[in-house]
């Protein structure tokens, strides 16, 4: 069977991944499960917290993506990140200038973000028309303090911050901007392209781990949607989304516009999704830095589902991400 592009969907990794998974040990506090980033391991007074990404939806910033993705997953987990591991596999036509280019932009991520790029892998490879990044990252946090994707609980407000699609609208505009710029202005797409330097949730994972977040999920592949479905799944429970309180920028609702998209599917690394008992506590902790938190749902005993315009339908697991179908018509 030919697979869509994208994430491998929740139900073969429950057949192909999560049976064969080794040992299970005593020290390994968080186990692989559907919708938790990372890992979470027993040392002492602290626990390791573990992650690894790819960056395959970009081609431009590709260290700056790579540096900012896993250090979310990091975040997320209310883990301080600490170093990064990098493996670049290199295409053979581009990979002396990609070398170069992708290490300037990940080291200037990585001192925007006090983290250390202590090793990796490189080499050029065949198979491939584009270089892949793929980045482990490990942070530390105390013991009792490290959270979960699978935290939240009944009651729990959902919060995101700054809005949908971020990510995707940065790649898409620097992607297709010969056909966006006509339509939309060159201003609006430069300012869209900008949307690379909101991609770190890090500030607002500190806001909210301080005032008291059960649980934290960065938005990735799948978009917001996709998302919350993850986080409701990783906490055995459902979850009801208002969408129309989803908050959507006015470069991504015109981006998206032009090329006929759903932001709420759109990959969003930039937004934070917060489970909290107390909503206007949490919200107010992370406006302390400057960033917006909106209310966009509940979590709730069984059912997941999604208001749309007054229509309340099923939310559905995550599917292919709308930046790949737009590449692939594009392309």
């Amino acid at each position: 069977m030919r697979l869509p592009i994208g994430k491998v969907p929740a139900d073969l990794l429950a057949s192909a991944v999560y049976p064969h998974l080794g040992t299970r040990r005593p020290d390994v506090l968080v186990h692989a499960q559907f919708g938790e980033d990372c890992a979470a391991i027993e040392f002492g007074e602290e626990v390791a917290v573990l992650t690894t990404d790819p960056i395959t939806g970009a081609d431009a910033d590709l260290g700056w993506y790579a540096v900012c993705v896993a250090t979310n997953d990091l975040a997320a987990a209310g883990a301080e990140p600490v170093a990064l591991a990098l493996t670049l596999l290199l295409a053979p036509d581009r990979a002396e200038d990609d070398l170069a280019r992708i290490m300037r932009d990940a080291s200037a991520a990585a001192q925007m973000l006090r983290v250390e790029i202590v090793g990796g892998h490189s080499e050029v490879t065949r198979g491939i028309d584009r270089t892949i990044v793929v980045v482990t990252a490990v942070g530390r946090a105390p013991r009792g303090r490290a959270l979960r994707s699978g935290g939240a609980a009944v009651g729990d407000a959902l919060l995101l911050t700054k809005g949908a699609g971020i990510e995707g609208t940065a790649i898409l505009a620097g992607a297709l901007e010969p056909r966006l710029a006509p339509v939309l202005g060159a201003a609006l797409v430069e300012r869209a392209k900008g949307f690379r330097q909101q991609i770190s949730v890090l500030p607002e994972a500190r806001a909210a781990a301080r005032a008291g977040a059960r649980a934290m999920h960065d938005v990735t592949e799948g978009g917001v949607l996709g998302a919350a479905y993850e986080m409701a799944a990783a906490s055995g429970i459902g979850v009801r989304i208002d969408a129309d309180r989803i908050p959507v920028l006015p470069e991504t609702a015109a981006v998206c516009g032009v090329l006929g998209i759903d932001p709420l599917g759109l990959i969003g690394s930039g937004a934070l999704l917060v489970a909290t008992p107390d909503a206007a506590r949490t919200a107010q902790a992370i406006a302390g830095d400057g960033i917006r938190a909106e209310e966009i749902g509940r979590f709730v005993p069984r059912d997941r589902l999604v208001v749309r315009g007054g229509r309340e339908l099923p939310l559905p697991p995550p599917a292919a991400d709308e930046l790949w179908r737009v590449l692939a018509r594009e392309a």
